[in-house]
């Protein structure tokens, strides 16, 4: 499973942990702006936004997790099985997309939130597999730009659109459940409690960190959502760019998951895990990551490519290295 977040620090950043048993060989891809989209059922894209992200190992296509523009808009998919469902047929009155190709053609065609929303309000999502070995994923996206975030659903349901205050996506339940189960959780604090509970009894603050009490510590996505809102909603201000993203992968570390903590369909051999961790910057374009086995901030920044070519860029994920100091 996975966690996404939207955060005011020096710039806007925008992030995600990448939760699962296996990786697909994950990569960095640069899509230039003449680098062309070929659609399964709406008009080849020639020209687009230059987009930046996370994507599975397909040299072909850019299998995209998450993704920035030039302009400042991100997106990201996260697991949603369950309570996913796209539509079996296209419809002539709509944009028809199969769900791998939400984010290149969302991020390529729209600059910001307003222009995504817009192109949302026509979208029809299909049940389209890329191929044999990707099939149809399950998903809900986070989209957002400086101005906010929002989610997009596809259930039963239909397709649904959540304005998003808090800036947090996990997996399930679906979002609007996510916000009420918040209700539970009213009282937690970042401040020390009061004593409401023994009018005649004066209780002990023995440690810091006591109004917390009650916070989930579960791995479950309902747990993540509540524990990545109340540390990102008590986060401080952050004036540098350094300072910034170390707090955005700080946000990230609260509910990520080392291996073993989570078993998979009882296979004694199979854990789900934070394979990546990435921040955005989305004022400019950089993209910062680090990985399970890699815990150093790494950086690829997108104006430093030639973003006129047509050719897909790649940089596969940096091993770690250790700052050695004697």
């Amino acid at each position: 499973m996975c966690t996404a977040a939207l955060f005011k620090g020096k710039d806007y950043y925008f992030g995600r942990n990448f939760d699962y048993e296996i990786s697909y060989n994950e990569k960095v891809a640069i899509c230039p702006k003449n680098y062309v989209f070929n659609f399964r059922d709406e008009n080849t894209l020639k020209t687009h936004n230059p987009i930046i992200g996370i994507a599975a190992g397909v040299d072909e296509y850019p299998l995209f997790y998450d993704a920035i523009n030039n302009k400042g808009l991100a997106m990201g998919g996260l697991n949603f099985d369950g309570y996913a469902k796209y539509n079996e047929s296209i419809n002539k009155d709509c944009i028809n997309l199969a769900e791998f190709e939400l984010i290149p053609y969302i991020l390529g065609k729209c600059n910001n939130l307003t222009e995504a929303k817009n192109v949302i309000s026509k979208l029809n999502i299909i049940d389209t597999p890329f191929n044999s070995h990707f099939p149809v994923s399950p998903l809900h996206w986070m989209i957002a730009d400086k101005t906010g975030s929002i989610v997009l659903e596809s259930t039963d349901k239909g397709l649904k659109v959540y304005d998003n205050p808090l800036n947090i996506l996990t997996n399930n339940p679906p979002f609007e459940d996510q916000l009420f189960n918040l209700n539970n959780f009213m009282s937690i604090s970042n401040a020390q409690p009061k004593n409401n509970l023994c009018k005649n009894y004066d209780l002990v603050k023995y440690s810091r960190g006591m109004g917390g009490l009650g916070l989930p510590g579960d791995y479950s996505s309902a747990s993540r959502f509540v524990k990545a809102v109340f540390v990102s909603q008590n986060s401080t201000q952050m004036n540098d760019e350094i300072s910034s993203v170390n707090h955005f992968f700080h946000i990230l570390s609260s509910v990520e998951q080392p291996m073993g903590s989570t078993l998979v369909n009882e296979n004694p051999d199979l854990y789900e895990h934070t394979i990546y961790s990435s921040c955005m910057n989305l004022n400019k374009g950089i993209l910062y990551y680090r990985t399970y086995d890699n815990l150093s901030i790494n950086s690829v920044i997108l104006s430093n490519e030639n973003l006129d070519s047509s050719q897909l860029i790649f940089y596969p994920f940096a091993e770690q290295t250790f700052n050695l100091q004697n």
